[in-house]
Protein backbone atom coordinates (compact mmCIF):
# COMPACT_ATOMS: atom_id res chain seq x y z
CA UNK A 1 0.00 0.00 0.00
CA UNK A 2 1.29 3.48 -0.93
CA UNK A 3 2.34 6.14 2.03
CA UNK A 4 1.21 8.78 1.81
CA UNK A 5 2.61 12.00 4.41
CA UNK A 6 0.80 15.44 4.05
CA UNK A 7 3.16 17.95 5.80
CA UNK A 8 1.85 21.29 6.91
CA UNK A 9 4.32 23.85 8.39
CA UNK A 10 2.61 26.29 10.28
CA UNK A 11 3.48 29.75 12.50
CA UNK A 12 0.50 31.42 14.12
CA UNK A 13 -2.41 30.13 12.09
CA UNK A 14 -4.44 29.10 14.84
CA UNK A 15 -7.85 30.34 13.14
CA UNK A 16 -7.14 28.39 9.89
CA UNK A 17 -5.48 25.01 11.40
CA UNK A 18 -8.10 22.85 11.41
CA UNK A 19 -10.23 23.71 8.62
CA UNK A 20 -6.86 22.94 6.56
CA UNK A 21 -6.37 19.98 8.32
CA UNK A 22 -9.97 18.35 8.10
CA UNK A 23 -10.30 19.09 4.18
CA UNK A 24 -7.48 17.47 3.72
CA UNK A 25 -8.25 14.74 5.78
CA UNK A 26 -11.42 14.48 3.85
CA UNK A 27 -9.34 14.42 0.24
CA UNK A 28 -6.61 11.65 1.37
CA UNK A 29 -8.50 10.02 4.51
CA UNK A 30 -5.38 7.11 3.97
CA UNK A 31 -2.87 9.71 4.27
CA UNK A 32 -0.65 10.47 8.08
CA UNK A 33 -0.97 14.35 8.34
CA UNK A 34 1.59 16.42 10.05
CA UNK A 35 1.75 19.61 11.44
CA UNK A 36 5.08 20.93 12.44
CA UNK A 37 4.57 24.14 14.70
CA UNK A 38 6.85 26.70 14.20
CA UNK A 39 7.00 28.54 17.35
CA UNK A 40 3.59 29.80 17.47
CA UNK A 41 2.28 32.59 19.73
CA UNK A 42 -1.52 31.15 19.06
CA UNK A 43 -3.52 28.21 19.26
CA UNK A 44 -2.20 26.18 16.27
CA UNK A 45 -1.17 23.24 17.76
CA UNK A 46 -4.10 22.78 20.31
CA UNK A 47 -6.53 23.02 16.94
CA UNK A 48 -4.05 20.60 14.94
CA UNK A 49 -4.75 18.15 17.59
CA UNK A 50 -8.25 18.54 17.26
CA UNK A 51 -8.48 18.03 13.76
CA UNK A 52 -6.71 15.18 14.31
CA UNK A 53 -3.60 15.41 12.68
CA UNK A 54 0.15 14.32 14.18
CA UNK A 55 1.84 17.69 15.61
CA UNK A 56 5.27 18.36 16.21
CA UNK A 57 7.80 21.19 16.56
CA UNK A 58 10.66 23.11 15.04
CA UNK A 59 12.27 25.61 17.24
CA UNK A 60 14.56 26.72 14.93
CA UNK A 61 12.56 29.71 13.06
CA UNK A 62 11.85 29.72 9.10
CA UNK A 63 10.25 27.82 7.29
CA UNK A 64 13.33 26.24 5.96
CA UNK A 65 14.35 24.80 9.23
CA UNK A 66 10.82 23.40 9.19
CA UNK A 67 10.71 21.95 5.57
CA UNK A 68 14.45 20.23 6.52
CA UNK A 69 13.13 18.58 10.05
CA UNK A 70 9.83 17.37 8.32
CA UNK A 71 11.67 15.77 5.30
CA UNK A 72 14.39 13.84 7.81
CA UNK A 73 12.05 12.97 10.54
CA UNK A 74 9.62 11.32 7.94
CA UNK A 75 9.23 8.28 5.83
CA UNK A 76 6.39 7.75 3.20
CA UNK A 77 6.37 6.82 -0.41
CA UNK A 78 4.73 10.21 -1.42
CA UNK A 79 4.80 13.73 0.97
CA UNK A 80 2.18 16.08 -0.40
CA UNK A 81 2.99 20.16 1.14
CA UNK A 82 0.71 22.87 2.04
CA UNK A 83 0.48 25.87 3.51
CA UNK A 84 -1.63 26.33 6.74
CA UNK A 85 -2.99 29.19 5.86
CA UNK A 86 -6.55 27.71 3.71
CA UNK A 87 -5.60 29.30 0.51
CA UNK A 88 -4.70 26.17 -1.53
CA UNK A 89 -7.09 24.16 -3.46
CA UNK A 90 -7.60 21.31 -0.77
CA UNK A 91 -9.96 19.47 -3.96
CA UNK A 92 -7.15 18.74 -6.05
CA UNK A 93 -4.91 16.84 -3.18
CA UNK A 94 -5.67 13.88 -5.00
CA UNK A 95 -5.32 15.12 -8.68
CA UNK A 96 -1.67 16.45 -7.84
CA UNK A 97 -0.83 12.73 -5.85
CA UNK A 98 -2.31 10.48 -8.57
CA UNK A 99 -0.30 12.77 -11.17
CA UNK A 100 3.11 12.01 -9.13
CA UNK A 101 2.64 8.15 -8.50
CA UNK A 102 1.21 7.17 -11.59
CA UNK A 103 3.79 9.02 -13.68
CA UNK A 104 6.38 8.55 -11.44
CA UNK A 105 7.31 12.33 -11.24
CA UNK A 106 9.46 13.86 -8.76
CA UNK A 107 7.57 16.99 -8.16
CA UNK A 108 4.10 17.83 -8.60
CA UNK A 109 3.86 22.03 -8.27
CA UNK A 110 0.05 23.14 -8.12
CA UNK A 111 0.25 26.57 -9.71
CA UNK A 112 -1.73 28.86 -8.46
CA UNK A 113 -4.77 30.98 -10.30
CA UNK A 114 -6.00 33.44 -8.09
CA UNK A 115 -9.48 33.35 -7.64
CA UNK A 116 -10.26 36.80 -6.16
CA UNK A 117 -8.39 40.27 -7.40
CA UNK A 118 -7.37 40.20 -3.08
CA UNK A 119 -6.06 36.98 -2.78
CA UNK A 120 -2.26 37.91 -3.73
CA UNK A 121 -0.66 41.27 -2.55
CA UNK A 122 -0.09 43.10 -4.94
CA UNK A 123 3.83 43.01 -4.02
CA UNK A 124 4.16 39.31 -3.57
CA UNK A 125 2.42 39.07 -6.82
CA UNK A 126 4.98 41.35 -8.23
CA UNK A 127 8.01 39.64 -7.14
CA UNK A 128 6.76 36.35 -7.52
CA UNK A 129 7.07 36.86 -11.42
CA UNK A 130 10.49 39.07 -11.14
CA UNK A 131 11.73 35.87 -9.49
CA UNK A 132 9.84 33.56 -12.05
CA UNK A 133 11.92 35.50 -14.83
CA UNK A 134 15.33 35.51 -13.15
CA UNK A 135 14.85 31.78 -12.52
CA UNK A 136 13.89 31.06 -16.46
CA UNK A 137 17.33 33.53 -17.34
CA UNK A 138 19.42 31.84 -15.04
CA UNK A 139 18.43 28.15 -14.87
CA UNK A 140 17.08 27.81 -18.01
CA UNK A 141 13.44 27.17 -15.92
CA UNK A 142 9.65 26.81 -17.41
CA UNK A 143 8.32 26.94 -13.97
CA UNK A 144 5.44 29.30 -14.08
CA UNK A 145 4.90 29.87 -9.79
CA UNK A 146 7.88 28.63 -7.81
CA UNK A 147 6.65 29.67 -5.03
CA UNK A 148 3.91 28.35 -4.75
CA UNK A 149 3.41 26.03 -1.12
CA UNK A 150 1.41 23.39 -2.73
CA UNK A 151 3.74 20.38 -4.26
CA UNK A 152 3.98 16.92 -4.36
CA UNK A 153 7.29 14.80 -3.65
CA UNK A 154 8.33 11.52 -4.62
CA UNK A 155 10.19 9.77 -2.04
CA UNK A 156 14.00 10.44 -3.62
CA UNK A 157 13.87 13.70 -4.27
CA UNK A 158 12.79 14.24 -0.48
CA UNK A 159 15.65 12.20 0.79
CA UNK A 160 18.04 13.18 -1.53
CA UNK A 161 17.67 17.26 -1.04
CA UNK A 162 20.17 19.17 0.87
CA UNK A 163 17.72 21.39 2.11
CA UNK A 164 20.34 24.36 3.11
CA UNK A 165 17.71 27.80 3.01
CA UNK A 166 16.07 28.22 6.37
CA UNK A 167 13.40 30.86 5.03
CA UNK A 168 10.96 31.49 2.49
CA UNK A 169 13.68 30.96 -0.18
CA UNK A 170 13.30 27.17 0.21
CA UNK A 171 10.66 27.12 -2.28
CA UNK A 172 13.29 28.37 -4.58
CA UNK A 173 15.83 25.99 -3.53
CA UNK A 174 13.55 23.00 -3.79
CA UNK A 175 12.79 24.20 -8.03
CA UNK A 176 16.36 24.92 -8.76
CA UNK A 177 17.64 21.82 -6.89
CA UNK A 178 15.32 19.91 -9.24
CA UNK A 179 16.22 21.72 -12.59
CA UNK A 180 20.28 21.35 -11.51
CA UNK A 181 19.67 17.09 -11.56
CA UNK A 182 17.08 17.37 -14.18
CA UNK A 183 14.06 15.50 -12.12
CA UNK A 184 10.75 15.28 -13.80
CA UNK A 185 8.38 17.83 -13.04
CA UNK A 186 5.02 18.81 -13.86
CA UNK A 187 3.18 21.59 -13.38
CA UNK A 188 -0.95 22.00 -12.44
CA UNK A 189 -2.87 24.32 -12.38
CA UNK A 190 -5.54 25.07 -8.70
CA UNK A 191 -7.62 27.50 -7.47
CA UNK A 192 -5.67 29.97 -5.23
CA UNK A 193 -8.22 31.92 -2.66
CA UNK A 194 -7.97 34.73 0.60
CA UNK A 195 -6.51 34.07 3.99
CA UNK A 196 -9.30 32.98 6.29
CA UNK A 197 -10.93 35.82 8.07
CA UNK A 198 -8.49 36.88 11.15
CA UNK A 199 -5.01 35.35 9.44
CA UNK A 200 -2.20 37.53 8.08
CA UNK A 201 0.90 36.62 5.56
CA UNK A 202 4.07 35.74 7.34
CA UNK A 203 6.00 36.81 3.99
CA UNK A 204 8.04 40.21 4.21
CA UNK A 205 7.66 41.94 0.47
CA UNK A 206 11.26 43.42 0.59
CA UNK A 207 12.92 41.40 3.67
CA UNK A 208 11.82 38.17 2.11
CA UNK A 209 12.40 38.74 -1.30
CA UNK A 210 16.07 40.15 -0.78
CA UNK A 211 16.81 37.01 1.16
CA UNK A 212 15.36 34.64 -2.13
CA UNK A 213 17.39 37.27 -4.49
CA UNK A 214 20.44 36.91 -2.30
CA UNK A 215 19.42 32.92 -2.22
CA UNK A 216 18.91 32.84 -6.14
CA UNK A 217 22.30 34.13 -7.03
CA UNK A 218 24.13 32.25 -4.64
CA UNK A 219 22.43 28.81 -6.42
CA UNK A 220 23.58 30.52 -8.95
CA UNK A 221 27.10 30.38 -8.29
CA UNK A 222 26.90 26.78 -6.99
CA UNK A 223 25.05 25.21 -9.76
CA UNK A 224 26.56 27.26 -12.97
CA UNK A 225 30.02 28.67 -11.72
CA UNK A 226 31.03 28.44 -15.02
CA UNK A 227 28.54 30.58 -16.55
CA UNK A 228 28.90 33.75 -13.90
CA UNK A 229 32.50 33.49 -13.81
CA UNK A 230 32.84 33.91 -17.55
CA UNK A 231 30.21 36.67 -17.49
CA UNK A 232 32.46 38.32 -14.76
CA UNK A 233 35.92 37.66 -17.38
CA UNK A 234 33.91 38.94 -20.67
CA UNK A 235 33.43 42.18 -18.76
CA UNK A 236 36.69 42.37 -17.15
CA UNK A 237 38.57 41.66 -20.16
CA UNK A 238 36.40 43.78 -22.39
CA UNK A 239 37.03 46.78 -20.00
CA UNK A 240 40.83 46.12 -20.09
CA UNK A 241 40.68 45.94 -24.10
CA UNK A 242 39.07 49.22 -23.97
CA UNK A 243 41.08 50.99 -22.26
CA UNK A 244 44.54 49.10 -23.73
CA UNK A 245 43.11 50.60 -27.16
CA UNK A 246 43.55 53.81 -26.15
CA UNK A 247 46.68 53.79 -24.76
CA UNK A 248 47.88 51.66 -27.51
CA UNK A 249 46.59 54.43 -29.94
CA UNK A 250 48.21 57.36 -28.15
CA UNK A 251 51.37 55.33 -27.94
CA UNK A 252 51.72 55.04 -31.41
CA UNK A 253 50.97 58.93 -31.62
CA UNK A 254 53.51 59.67 -29.11
CA UNK A 255 55.71 57.18 -28.66
CA UNK A 256 54.95 57.80 -24.87
CA UNK A 257 52.52 56.11 -22.27
CA UNK A 258 51.10 58.98 -21.10
CA UNK A 259 48.84 57.74 -18.38
CA UNK A 260 50.72 55.31 -16.53
CA UNK A 261 48.11 54.50 -13.80
CA UNK A 262 45.75 53.64 -16.75
CA UNK A 263 48.06 51.07 -18.31
CA UNK A 264 48.24 49.62 -14.63
CA UNK A 265 44.76 49.22 -14.41
CA UNK A 266 44.73 47.90 -17.95
CA UNK A 267 46.82 45.38 -17.34
CA UNK A 268 45.37 44.45 -13.36
CA UNK A 269 41.75 44.07 -15.71
CA UNK A 270 43.37 41.62 -17.99
CA UNK A 271 44.74 39.71 -14.76
CA UNK A 272 41.52 39.34 -13.05
CA UNK A 273 39.06 38.26 -16.56
CA UNK A 274 41.64 35.15 -17.37
CA UNK A 275 41.44 34.59 -13.49
CA UNK A 276 38.11 34.45 -13.10
CA UNK A 277 37.93 32.08 -15.91
CA UNK A 278 40.08 29.93 -14.91
CA UNK A 279 38.00 30.48 -11.56
CA UNK A 280 34.69 29.41 -13.57
CA UNK A 281 36.78 26.37 -15.19
CA UNK A 282 37.96 24.94 -11.58
CA UNK A 283 34.50 25.65 -9.99
CA UNK A 284 32.43 23.91 -12.95
CA UNK A 285 34.38 21.16 -12.55
CA UNK A 286 33.66 20.65 -8.52
CA UNK A 287 30.21 21.78 -9.12
CA UNK A 288 30.10 18.76 -12.26
CA UNK A 289 31.71 16.26 -9.20
CA UNK A 290 28.29 17.95 -7.12
CA UNK A 291 25.82 17.02 -9.23
CA UNK A 292 26.98 13.64 -9.95
CA UNK A 293 27.06 12.87 -6.43
CA UNK A 294 23.55 14.66 -5.56
CA UNK A 295 22.13 12.20 -8.57
CA UNK A 296 23.71 9.24 -6.91
CA UNK A 297 22.74 9.91 -3.90
CA UNK A 298 19.30 10.44 -5.62
CA UNK A 299 19.19 7.15 -7.08
CA UNK A 300 20.31 5.25 -3.67
CA UNK A 301 17.01 6.69 -2.22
Amino acid sequence: MTKIAILIPCYNEGKAIYKVVSDFKEQLPEADIYVYDNNSKDNTSEEATRAGAIVRFEPRQGKGYVVRRMFCDIDADAYLMVDGDGTYDFTRARDLVNELLVNQLDMVIGTRVEKTTTAHRAGHKLGNQIFNLALKLLFQSNFKDIFSGFRVFSKRMVKSFPAISNGFDIETELSVHALNLNLSVKEIETDFFDRIAGTQSKLSTFKDGFKIGIRMLSLFKDFRPFLLFSLISTILISSGLYLGTILIKEFLETGLVLRIPSAMLCVGLMILGFLSFACGLILDCISNQRRENLRLHYLQS
